[in-house]
């Protein structure tokens, strides 16, 4: 008996030891995690694993952040998973973190009275965090919801709204695309956010003017969408001093009309020179919709711009042509006589819808882009310059040389599907790299007054060329208000121009290159909305009655188990 007694007890200390070696364990665990953090990503494509980059930025930082997202509440299931990867996202900045890293996520309409609410909206108004009034598909049609999806950043002392929703197309249908579209971008946008916050560093851009280009009615959106992050005005290329040259990190020659001077392009040179970094919206063809109207036809002419030579030293071409795609945007035709008569939608050929290059990462998850009476791009061979197409049309697609006359009659063709079926066009092409000097063994051209140092190669500079020139101009409705960019009030979609401009504005401002990071692909496997609908009320049973049958069964077993055993 003895024996046995201290067996026993040998074998309660040792259980007893067991337990406490448990708990020493689990403590020093804890306090290693303090100190060291790290997760484990099982995931295919590593989702939840930051890139090196954000590391750095979120390492080397030493000012405090705080992050308010607005996205919270009730709302649709697709906007809690942007809310839900939004959250998984910012609890790994927070543990990379090297100092206070505060995250709040905020409703700011719950529980309040409708003026308490509309002051709300007023207050998020004025910091730049605006809402969405979406569409809902339900059961009995559609329902309209409020959300915010954005979030607010200060640090610094400085602070800068961030749109959490990219692309949003103009249907409920198109909410669960942009949403993953969304969550891929998370981080590229949450990371190149931030450093601009914490080093409060905003470069500038300059849309030119002078030579007949857009007036602040139609580039209101392009400017407005840029001047969340950057410093933004227009730029007359006669007055324009040396000094104002240098503080440019890039131009934009949006949609001109009138001939460039040689004084003007040897500004444009000396920028490009001293590593500017240039964005060429051009319409080699003049023609515009509105010519077309009350029944009347217009012959498209070429474009005298005097920029051929300019570019073609740079390393491209935009050919004196118009290009037709079956893949177009449509235009409101009155389809009756009369000030009565019917307007109805129908496609134009001449409104190409042009497809992003995915393997770019200037226009890497966007949407298509809309254009009007494009030309096609072509490169020319330059030694130390890049060329990558970055724009193209559809394989449907026939190229017209100007001139050629347009009416509204030509909405009625039918495209031959012979004569449309070819290759795919180019529209926009990316030049990097070093460029020749245009006024290399030149002399300097008249009205140039100031002493400029032109090189006859350029320091590492950017470029992009798209032969179009409304990509970056935005709708005006009748009282002259300004629609959003790539929005077509016509048929209420939704295209990727703007952000096309901010992408190409990120990718030629920082020196870092930040964009790098879309290169991160998120499979998103969301469930068969089809199979949902029709499996609903099988899959309610079974995650209901099949836990209680289960438990019954278990009850009724042990029940009958415990009798047979203390039974003998």
């Amino acid at each position: 008996m003895v024996g046995k007694g201290a067996r026993s007890k040998e074998q309660g200390i040792k259980r007893w030891f067991r337990l406490l070696l448990f708990v020493v364990v689990l403590v020093l665990l804890n306090v290693i995690a303090q100190f060291a953090y790290t997760r484990f990503d099982f995931t295919k494509e590593k989702r939840f694993t930051l890139t090196e980059k954000t590391k750095e930025i979120l390492k080397n930082n030493k000012h405090e952040v705080t992050i308010r997202v607005y996205l919270d509440g009730d709302m649709p299931a697709a906007f809690k998973r942007l809310r839900n990867a939004t959250k998984d996202l910012l609890n790994d900045y927070k543990a990379y973190a090297n100092t206070t890293f505060r995250v709040l996520f905020i409703d700011p309409i719950s529980g309040k009275s409708a003026e308490e609410q509309e002051a709300a909206i007023s207050q998020l108004y004025e910091v730049g965090v605006r809402p969405t009034n979406i569409n809902i598909k339900t059961d009995a049609g559609f329902a309209e919801k409020l959300v915010f999806p954005m979030a607010l950043i200060e640090s610094n002392g400085k602070q800068m709204p961030i749109k959490l929703l990219q692309n949003l197309g103009g249907e409920a249908s198109n909410y669960d695309q942009s949403i993953n579209n969304s969550i891929k971008n998370l981080e590229y946008i949450f990371t190149s956010s931030l450093k601009k916050v914490i080093t409060g560093y905003n470069p500038r851009i300059g849309f030119t003017e002078g030579n007949g280009e857009p007036d602040n009615r139609y580039l209101y959106d392009a400017i407005t969408a840029l001047a969340d992050s950057y410093v933004v005005g227009r730029v007359n290329l006669d007055s324009i001093t040396k000094p104002g040259l240098d503080s440019l990190k890039m131009l934009v020659v949006a949609k001109p009309l009138k001939a460039f001077t040689e004084a003007q392009k040897y500004r444009i040179n000396y920028f490009v020179m001293k590593g500017g970094h240039v964005v060429w919206s051009i319409d080699q063809v003049r023609m515009d919709l509105d010519s077309l109207r009350n029944g009347r036809s217009f012959l498209a002419a070429n474009n005298a711009l005097n920029l051929d030579d300019m570019l073609f030293e740079y390393g491209a071409r935009i050919n004196y042509n118009i290009i037709a795609d079956v893949n177009c945007a449509e235009i409101p035709v009155a389809t009756a006589a009369g000030p009565q008569g019917n307007i109805q939608m129908a496609p134009w050929l001449y409104y190409p819808i042009l497809l992003p290059d995915t393997s770019s990462n200037v226009v890497r998850n966007l949407d298509n882009i809309k254009a009007e009476f494009a030309s096609t791009v072509d490169t020319i061979g330059s030694k130390n310059v890049h060329k990558h197409f970055i724009l193209s049309t559809s394989p449907y697609n026939k190229v017209y040389t100007s001139p050629k006359m347009f009416n509204l009659q030509m909405v009625e063709e039918e495209p031959s599907q012979k004569e449309f079926t070819s290759t795919a066009k180019s529209v926009g092409v990316l030049l990097e790299g070093s460029f020749k000097s245009v006024f290399l063994n030149r002399p300097v051209p008249e009205g140039i007054k100031e002493q400029y140092e032109v090189p006859a190669q350029s320091k590492p500079a950017k470029m992009i060329v798209i032969g179009d020139g409304d990509i970056f101009r935005n709708q005006v409705g009748a009282d002259g208000s300004p629609f959003p960019l790539g929005f077509d009030r016509y048929t209420q979609q939704n295209f990727g121009n703007k952000a096309l401009l901010l992408n190409i504005a990120d990718y030629f401002t920082n020196e870092d290159n930040l964009i790098a990071l879309r290169n991160k692909e998120i499979t998103v496997r969301p469930l068969d909305k089809t199979l949902v609908r029709t499996e609903k009320t099988k899959w309610q049973l079974i995650n209901t009655v099949l836990p209680i049958l289960l438990l019954i069964c278990f009850a009724t077993f042990q029940h009958y188990y415990r009798k047979h055993k203390y039974a003998r």
